[in-house]
């Protein structure tokens, strides 16, 4: 499988030439407006990939704690020597749903 740039560990932090502040013209005065420009949408930009990440963090931690109280089922239903779909359902106390046809008037 053909590896990407995201792929290779440590790549993503390296310093472009704009973040080590090496120049190949001596600043203008002027410039200074355009850095704090670039600067700032560098700054948001990362703030954005900054909530993005929180968000991921806390949709693992969630996926992970429904594997676990799922492990724990199935382990407790394994050592009550419980198999299959029913005996399933009695180690969870969980009833089959049934889907409900929702009903409504429709008047012409």
């Amino acid at each position: 499988m053909p590896r990407g740039v995201s792929d290779i560990s440590g790549l993503r932090n390296i310093r472009s030439m704009h973040s080590t502040g090496k120049r190949s013209i001596p600043r203008v005065e002027s410039s200074a407006y355009l850095d704090l420009y670039m600067l700032r949408k560098e700054k948001e930009r990362l703030e954005r990939e900054d909530a993005m990440l929180e968000k991921r963090r806390a949709g693992i931690q969630k996926r992970l704690e429904d594997v676990k109280k799922e492990m724990e089922v199935l382990e407790k239903a394994s050592q009550q020597g419980k198999v299959g779909q029913d005996r399933y359902r009695e180690v969870v106390k969980e009833e089959p749903q049934e889907k409900k046809w929702k009903k409504m008037a429709l008047s012409y």
